[in-house]
């Protein structure tokens, strides 16, 4: 089989974080569809809009060959599919494979001989070859390597990071065939400046995009342990990584909250898979248990300085300032702060958060929140900073202090301000 790039026709699979700037960076070179399930989501990107803000109107006019569709049928005339589609857990930490199984059963009704299918979402090692691929041929009536191929090149995109976007961060991919690889490899090559890493299977491939994410959720579950352990012994924890970073070879991790549609879902993949081999994770999921368990904790320490300051919790207002799992990004997926939000209302306090980057509907959709625009100053007996947003940096600790009333706390999850400038810190 011969796979020739100049009469490549791309369909990108799912327009969220990581299709949309590869659909934008795709179709700036080659005819590309940009297909999304979500009709509200394609007519935004129609108008010229990203509520992601991954890609501005600028840059999606610069893609001049994309279009846009919720039609399947539209991918038809595509012969290089691309499924980016969301893969999370559920409620026992179990992979949810649903949407994976619902773009594999679009590509098969429309898949013709020839054609190669790359997947970037993060799944387990083998995946690909023994879930995805099983709905393509059921569907087409095809079969792997005989009429198509497939591929895997893991996303690595960083939401909200504007210095590290797709074209910049070296690429690894893989493919079913040797043949299909270097196309595979080639196809990617021709978009992303960093240059590419050819795995020898897929399964490498796959394997390397969930350890990339388990590898800092152990480090930061470690951090974490020790901010506890310092926190006991009296000392502060940015002071201890302060001068232990000193050392050329110390890793600058930090403890907090672990949320996002990445770290803190990764890992999950990957034990799911070495135990139906038989192997129980132990070191993966003490890391896990303790990120889970983060907001408990601090909440617990935010209770306890409450209740030195002689502040009620069950009386209390309480301030959360930030939704997003991330600074200065809207992304709102398996955010934990949610998590200090349910914790500090469990006391009785009544909690308002208020955050300048999250979609105000998304909010109340995904979590039953209400966010407060204009929070109201001097009205908070308790003022939480849970992330890092440039605009709350910005205030300083005058003006995050200014929230509260004059006997109020500020504690601070993120070290935005320094130690002697809050209350207390994680």
């Amino acid at each position: 089989m011969s796979f020739d790039i100049n009469k490549l026709r791309i369909g990108i699979i799912g327009l969220g974080y990581v299709g949309l700037p590869l659909a934008v960076e795709f179709g700036k070179q080659y005819p590309t569809v940009g297909f999304d399930i979500k009709t509200d989501r394609i007519a935004e990107l129609e108008s010229g809009l990203d509520s992601t803000l991954e890609c501005s109107g600028e840059e999606l006019a610069e893609a001049t060959q994309l279009t846009f569709t919720s039609n399947g049928a539209d991918l038809e005339a595509c012969n290089f599919y691309i499924v980016t589609v969301p893969t999370p857990i559920g409620d026992s930490n179990r992979p949810l494979l649903t949407p994976l199984k619902a773009a594999s059963r679009i590509i098969g009704e429309v898949i013709a001989k020839g054609d190669i299918v790359v997947y970037e979402s993060t799944v387990y090692p083998g995946a690909t070859e023994e879930f995805c691929v099983p709905f393509i041929e059921q569907v087409s009536g095809l079969k792997m390597n005989d009429d198509f191929f497939v591929g895997y090149s893991p996303e690595r995109i960083n939401p909200g990071d504007k210095e590290h976007r797709l074209p910049s961060i070296l690429k690894v991919t893989s493919g079913s065939t040797e043949e299909s690889a270097e196309f595979v490899d080639s196809v990617y090559a021709s978009i992303i400046t960093a240059g590419t890493h050819k795995a020898s299977s897929i399964k490498v491939a796959e394997a390397a995009k969930v350890i990339e994410n388990t590898q800092r959720d152990v480090n930061i579950a470690l951090i974490n342990e020790l901010a506890m352990i310092f926190d006991r012994v009296g000392i502060d924890t940015e002071e201890v990584l302060e001068a232990a970073g000193t050392k050329w070879n110390f890793l600058p991790f930090r403890p907090g909250l672990v949320g996002g549609h990445c770290i803190g879902v990764d890992p999950y993949y990957l034990t799911y898979k070495a135990q139906q081999l038989g192997y129980h994770p132990q070191m993966i999921l003490a890391g896990r248990r303790i990120n889970d368990n983060m907001s408990l904790y601090i909440v617990s320490q935010i209770v306890k300085l409450m209740l030195t300051k002689g502040i009620q919790p069950s009386n209390a207002r309480a301030l959360v300032l930030g939704l997003a799992f991330k600074e200065n990004c809207p992304d709102v997926r398996n955010t934990k702060v949610v998590d200090i939000v349910s914790e500090l209302s469990s006391y009785g306090a009544s909690v308002d958060v208020h955050d300048p980057w999250c979609d105000v509907g998304e909010a109340k959709t995904e979590y039953d929140l209400d966010l407060v625009a204009d929070p109201e100053k001097g009205a908070y007996d308790v003022v939480v900073i849970a992330v890092a947003h440039d605009e709350f940096r910005a205030m300083g600790a005058d003006g995050l202090r200014s929230f509260g009333k004059k006997s109020s706390i500020l504690y601070d999850i993120k070290y935005v301000l320094p130690s002697d400038q809050v209350d207390d810190r994680l």
